[in-house]
């Protein structure tokens, strides 16, 4: 493991670190991994059209990273990094506002589920408009505010769930303004995930093309100036 600067949301990663047994563990169930292929279905046509090397910001555990190519992965909990680690992927300990990396050295980046944790989204956007080549592409998923399952762990986190206490989520015209802001150039989406939480068992879906309402996670990929 590299380490990294140390990580800012001190309280957060001390959350992921005792919770990521469990985290882990729920990937493994039948629920579980079903909504985590839904997802990935979704992502990795995105990220197919990009170019390596590729990092993940906000690894987490790595099943992200590991089913979608990500060879770098960066997250500020030790625990959950060692995890990744053991699937192949080169971590590094530290936070999305503060990149520990050269300018311009990924093709790709990866940002999945992290965007509600991190405390200052416009500097972590900016971070990774900063490591991507001119050209390389930045892809985003994330739970829509106002969906079903934002609400869910949005109420998770206002009755003092460990991890989802910190979370803000955002909706899908914030997050356009942050990657425009951010000078990265937002070239297509999916979506997927209209099931809604809570049931005994889901689905296989395949994720649209486009935006769509009433689906809880989307897609972006965004792309930075070549110029």
């Amino acid at each position: 493991m590299i380490e990294g600067p140390l990580p800012l949301a001190a309280g957060s990663a001390a959350a992921f670190n005792d919770e990521a047994e469990r985290y882990e563990a729920w990937y493994d169930t039948p629920r579980g991994g079903m909504l985590l292929d839904i997802e990935i279905r979704c992502v990795r046509p995105l990220m197919e059209k990009l170019a390596r090397p590729r990092l993940e910001v906000g690894l987490g555990t790595g099943r992200f990273g590991e089913a979608l190519g990500v060879r770098y992965g960066l997250d500020p909990s030790w625990e959950a990094l060692g995890r990744a680690q053991a699937r192949g992927i080169e971590v590094v300990l530290g936070v999305g506002e503060h990149l520990p990396f050269r300018t311009c050295s990924f093709g790709a980046v990866l940002v999945a589920f992290t965007l509600c944790f991190v405390q200052d989204p416009r500097l972590v956007l900016r971070e990774i408009r900063r490591v991507l080549v001119p050209g390389g592409g930045h892809v985003l998923g994330f739970l829509p505010r106002g969906t079903s399952w934002a609400d869910l762990y949005a109420r998770r986190g206002a009755e003092g769930h460990p991890i989802y206490r910190t979370a803000r989520f955002y909706a899908k015209e914030d997050v356009d303004a942050l990657l425009s802001k951010s000078g990265l150039q937002i070239i297509e989406r999916r979506s997927t995930l209209f099931q809604p939480p809570g049931l005994a068992v889901y689905e296989p879906e395949e994720a649209l093309e486009g935006h769509h309402e009433g689906a809880g996670f989307l897609a972006v990929r965004a792309t930075k100036p070549a110029a």
